[in-house]
């Protein structure tokens, strides 16, 4: 049994044509029509603390992992909303030293958009949502020493928990860039699963600490849709 775990970074309405990753803000016209279709499928979303049990194939269900990368706050005014209508559960991964701020590390690249402030967080929290995290400052961890990626891993985790008062329990590659020793250091701090930006669907039983993940982009059609959760379409491009 296969596992979509799906993955977004904004829901808001598109930059104009022509911007720099347009493709990776979601309307949310859109994202409520994809929520309300897994539904009608049978399909729980879930948040990575939630879908736990079903990646180490304790439970079996018809499951769909949804995971926000970066922590805007338009995550929250958007998403959330419709999320909690359908009695779904999501996990976004924060980036810790960098709460209220803007995504500076995409300056001179794209616009510059609001993160998720402290109370963004806990209200994010509050509503049954889970927390994860992207490192302190979006970090591309392959071009970081072992010790200078190790307090990435180590210490977003620590902020994170110690900010929110809550446990953080899964992890997420910056960029979707790792190697074999940043699985080490991820599973070492006490994570449970790392997600990557490799494509496909899980399967069960796989690496924990390199979950593959079905990316869901602005140009992303019904059809489309529907063949990434209910086909071996992603599967083929892993």
């Amino acid at each position: 049994m296969k596992i979509p775990i799906l993955m977004y970074h904004q829901i808001d309405a598109p930059p104009p044509r022509g911007t720099a990753l347009r493709g990776l803000v979601v309307a949310p016209s859109s994202f409520a029509w994809q929520m309300r279709m897994l539904r009608r499928l049978g399909y729980k979303g879930l948040s990575m603390r939630d879908l736990e049990p079903y990646l180490l194939g304790e439970k079996q269900d018809k499951v769909v992992g949804i995971t926000f990368d970066d922590g805007y706050q338009n995550n929250v005014i958007h998403a959330l909303p419709i999320l909690k209508t359908h009695g779904f559960t999501a996990t976004c991964y924060g980036v810790s030293s960098m709460i209220g701020g803007t995504n500076a590390w995409d300056i001179g690249k794209v616009a510059q958009k609001p993160l998720m402030s402290l109370e963004d967080w806990r209200v994010w929290n509050e509503s049954g949502m889970d927390v994860g995290s992207h490192t302190q400052v979006h970090a591309n961890l392959t071009e970081l020493t072992k010790e200078a990626a190790l307090q990435q891993v180590v210490q977003s985790k620590y902020e994170l928990e110690q900010t929110l008062g809550i446990e953080v329990r899964h992890f997420c590659y910056p960029y979707g860039w790792f190697k074999t020793e940043h699985e080490d250091m991820v599973r070492s701090a006490g994570y449970i699963t790392a997600t990557s930006t490799r494509r496909g669907r899980v399967q069960i039983g796989e690496n924990p600490y390199a979950l593959k993940r079905i990316m869901v982009a602005r140009a992303t059609n019904p059809l489309q849709f529907f063949l990434k959760i209910l086909t071996p379409y992603e599967d083929r491009r892993a």
